[in-house]
């Protein structure tokens, strides 16, 4: 049960409670939830720091909620000696407000007087939100900054380097606190396991060279000279062995003349499709492939590779190809087949065997994970000095968020507009200040007709720069006779750059007393 004592306000029909001290912050906690007006926002589309938004929204969904706020406070109220100055506000905060009572606070004090004095201001008593905000720059020529992110200039000699930027070129970077592309701990374990996979299946090889390896280094190319044409050389032995079967299939199997002419008429090249679907060459009853002259000229670069990168080594300088020897030169290549089926570590393979082993031989890993773990000793140092942007910009926003979502005061009190409203509408006339952000007017008009209130919505355009948005505005005096989908007007948004506007839909309701009455 809480022991704060609580004061209320009456607008908009209903109790709201008083935000007044920094107690009354440090208290939200024990407020009843069905006394705070609203129980979420979102964190961008409003008149309120987007950054700031960001710092409290912790679960970045988009959206802040009570536990959030709740929590944003209590840790900035816990930050300063007089959590007072949270109503306060203002753009600075005094290193003499600041709690060093605790660790965290002693850690955060020395971490803003350093900001101040790498900034140039060593002799500052406070630090704004621009000098916080500016702590970025403190990360810009660090290599090691707490974040668990290594940058190749991490390390200090050219072979960790080296192994570091063989990591990001084979797994992916992610950027550290600098926003340079780095690397982590997770990143680092999943390239040596890579690692040692493609260095466990080359060895599988090395064992076996003369079956696995049968061309040497030149394998891989006679395997995939193979492949590239095995379909059509697998199609003109199965012809021949037809045209033996029956010699009266010959003149079908090597094609009817009347598809010669059909493409003899076209303007033809010797990648044509038409072509290319021919038999590979001539066929007749137990006939070789040639391997050079009459070949399908569709196909005549696809066997000369294969005669120069895998009959060569693997069966001779032939110029022309059995049966006998393709099921020769395929059984040749089979345990390859195999081997490289089995492929394994192939996020590493573009690094070569040889490079591979040159970096499961050395003490990379080893050396690489003490870098890491050296940058994640410094994360409470570099955790504070983030966190110092974070306190200056809760003691400038928090209280302006809290009075525009525990209640409404800005809205009620006829001074600043509150955080949510967007601008002003100028039509038909009149102005209208209560006007809200929308991204999706169907679904928001579904609701917004059980407010009772004269709503027009509107399309905002900015025909210099091409930006949109939409606009719901409540009308609230006057009458409705000139108001009507397709009518023209103006709207200002809260940085006061002009909008042509345009209404789309309204949802009716009596604007006037006259016309309540006559509804």
């Amino acid at each position: 049960m809480s022991t704060h004592q609580w004061k209320f306000f009456t607008a908009g029909g209903f109790d709201q409670v008083k935000l007044e001290t920094g107690a009354d912050l440090m208290n939200l906690d024990q407020l009843d939830q069905k006394l705070w007006v609203a129980l979420a926002c979102p964190t961008t589309g409003l008149e309120f720091c987007s950054k700031t938004a960001a710092l409290i929204d912790t679960d970045k969904d988009g959206r802040i909620r009570v536990p959030e706020l709740i929590a944003a406070v209590k840790w900035a109220g816990s930050m300063l000696k007089n959590p007072d100055d949270l109503v306060k506000g203002g753009d600075a905060v005094p290193f003499a407000a600041i709690n060093d009572n605790t660790p965290e606070g002693k850690q955060l004090l020395a971490s803003a007087k350093q900001i101040c004095t790498n900034l140039g201001k060593k002799d500052a008593t406070a630090i704004s939100v621009a000098d916080a905000s500016d702590a970025n720059k403190i990360f810009v020529n660090t290599t090691l900054n707490g974040d668990g992110v290594i940058i190749p200039e991490s390390a200090t000699d050219d072979a960790t380097k080296a192994v570091i930027n063989d990591i990001a070129a084979c797994m992916g970077t992610l950027p550290d606190r600098s926003a340079k592309a780095g690397i982590d701990q997770a990143k680092t374990d999943a390239f040596f396991a890579e690692c040692v996979a493609f260095d466990d299946w080359n060895k599988k090889a090395d064992a076996d060279k003369a079956n696995i390896l049968p061309a040497g280094d030149a394998t891989a190319a006679a395997a995939a000279a193979v492949k590239a044409i095995k379909a059509k050389v697998d199609d003109f032995f199965g012809r021949c062995r037809l045209a033996a079967f029956d010699p009266r299939a010959v003149a079908l199997l090597n094609r009817k003349e009347e598809e010669y002419l059909a493409i003899a008429a076209k303007d033809m090249s010797i990648s044509a499709a038409e072509i290319a679907g021919f038999p590979l060459a001539q066929v007749g009853a137990g006939k070789a492939l040639p391997l050079k002259g009459a070949i399908n000229p569709a196909h005549a670069a696809a066997v000369a590779a294969l005669h120069a990168n895998a009959v060569k080594p693997l069966l001779g300088d032939k110029t022309e190809l059995t049966e006998a020897d393709w099921t020769t030169l395929l059984a040749k290549l089979g345990a390859f087949e195999c081997w490289s089926a089995g492929k394994a570590g192939a996020a590493v393979e573009k690094l070569g065997s040889k490079r591979v082993r040159e970096i499961l031989g050395s003490k990379a890993k080893e050396n690489i994970a003490a870098l890491i773990a050296k940058d994640k000793a410094l994360e409470p140092e570099a955790t504070s000095i983030a966190n110092v942007e974070k306190l200056a910009r809760f003691v400038r926003d928090l209280y302006s968020l809290c009075i525009n979502f525990v209640n409404f005061r800005d809205f009620y009190d006829g001074g600043e507009p509150s955080i949510f409203q967007a601008g002003t509408l100028y039509l038909d006339q009149r102005s209208c200040t209560l006007t809200l952000p929308v991204e999706d007017a169907g679904k928001h008009a579904a609701m917004a007709g059980m407010a009772g209130s004269y709503l027009a919505y509107v399309d905002c355009v900015r025909k210099g720069t091409g930006e949109k948005r939409i606009v719901v505005a409540a009308f609230t005096n006057g009458d409705s006779d000139n108001l009507m989908v397709g009518r023209n007007g103006l709207f200002y948004d809260r940085k006061g750059r002009d909008w042509d506007a345009t209404i789309t839909k309204i949802i009716d309701n009596p604007i006037s007393i006259r016309q309540a009455f006559w509804a």
